[in-house]
């Protein structure tokens, strides 16, 4: 699948940024040191929209919702993510957060609490204009390095890029690799845990678990083997809390602090895992998700054993990204939205809240309550959005 080019707003941001400077990029002449005239820089960089969501997470009643809707044959995801097909469909680049392994093909297929998926999973992500997913999470070893094996295969075969856990040691080593406008996109990947599971004896790099030095070694890494855009996926947090804990502020600050030459080396951080929408805050000068919530689950049980409705509430962020005006300077995020989501259990649909209003639907409650938690950190005052 193609991606489409920047549209509307976007578009003519990206395009204003570039007709006023010289912006130099991932071309072959730049990295040999030449200088190209401003015209031909322009020519040649585009910025480019990137959307991520939060924790596909197929519950026993997802599996059996995907079963019908295939019409007593396999199993088919489509349906239930149409209602975020269009927002993600439109980026340029779009990133997933798978949080399940899946089972062998015809099954068995499980739920909460050791997940084994169906992997027609991820023909249906790619299907909904997903490029990438996010692997690492605590669930990441349910099924063991089998489990692992599976999601990879089926993600690959799908065409779905994937970072946060490997097949390989060389494997463990890369980011998933995506271009995007003319950037050169790495994603990395880590978990706070694995539900107890130890990292397999032979294959101790199957995870990427998450550890400060790490992240930034192969945000470096990535940097040096030309990165444009960084972006680091955590699974992290506390479950059914809406506030980022102390651990998130604390390696918030931390990552988005790190500098090799004046640059910063993450560029994006999303985060995954509580189950809830979380606060977006901008921390020195780079954008952090705490948690999107969920895209996909079951009806939600929090932890006094009652169902919890905001375990089907979630967010789509969407940051436009423009080149910059000289080599070696980051790519800016030049806007910045938020796209209040939620999972109607009840007819298996993923429903756009601000779409489902313009249409008549009151969701109006569920959509202000999502807004002033993901504002709950001053993110309006440094420029985050509602987007539809």
């Amino acid at each position: 699948m193609m991606k489409r080019k920047l549209q509307g707003a976007a578009a003519v941001t990206v395009l204003l940024i570039g007709s006023a400077t010289a912006c130099t990029g991932h071309n072959a002449a730049t990295h040999r040191g030449s200088a190209p005239s401003a015209a031909g820089a322009f020519a040649k960089e585009r910025g480019f929209t990137l959307v991520a969501s939060g924790d596909v997470l197929p519950h026993a009643s997802i599996i059996r919702q995907a079963k019908r809707d295939a019409d007593g044959s396999g199993y088919d995801f489509r349906p239930m993510l149409s209602g975020a097909k269009p927002v993600v469909s439109e980026a340029d680049l779009a990133i997933c957060h798978m949080e399940t392994v899946y089972g062998p093909d015809g099954g068995p297929y499980t739920g909460y609490p050791n997940f084994q998926s169906p992997p027609e999973v991820a023909a249906g992500l790619r299907a909904t204009g997903y490029d990438a997913c996010s692997t690492a999470s605590n669930h990441t070893l349910d099924a063991g390095t089998a489990g692992i094996d599976r999601t990879l295969g089926a993600l690959d075969k799908a065409g779905v890029k994937h970072a946060g856990s490997a097949r390989t040691e060389a494997e463990s080593r890369q980011p998933a690799w995506l271009d995007a406008g003319t950037a050169k996109v790495a994603q990395l990947s880590y978990t706070y845990g694995t539900n107890g599971y130890p990292l397999p004896e032979d294959r101790p790099w199957a995870v990427n678990l998450m550890d400060e030095r790490k992240i930034v070694a192969d945000a470096r890494a990535a940097r040096n083997e030309g990165a444009d855009v960084v972006l680091v996926s955590l699974h992290w947090g506390t479950e059914w809390q809406d506030a980022p804990d102390d651990q998130q502020l604390r390696l918030g600050r931390s990552l988005t602090a790190s500098q090799t030459g004046g640059r910063p080396d993450i560029d994006l951080i999303l985060g995954t895992h509580a189950h809830v929408p979380q606060a977006y805050e901008k921390v020195n000068g780079t954008w952090i998700i705490y948690g999107m919530g969920d895209q996909i689950a079951g009806p939600m049980i929090n932890y006094t054993g009652a169902f919890d409705a905001r375990g089907n509430q979630g967010t789509i962020g969407r940051f436009t990204f423009a080149p910059p005006e000289r080599s070696g300077q980051r790519w800016e995020v030049r806007k910045a939205e938020f796209i209040p989501h939620w999972f109607d259990t009840d007819a298996g649909r993923t429903v756009n809240l601000n779409a489902a209003i313009g249409r008549g639907a009151d969701h109006t409650s569920v959509r202000d309550t999502i807004r002033q938690v993901v504002l709950s950190r001053d993110a309006a005052e440094a420029g985050l959005i509602m987007g539809e």
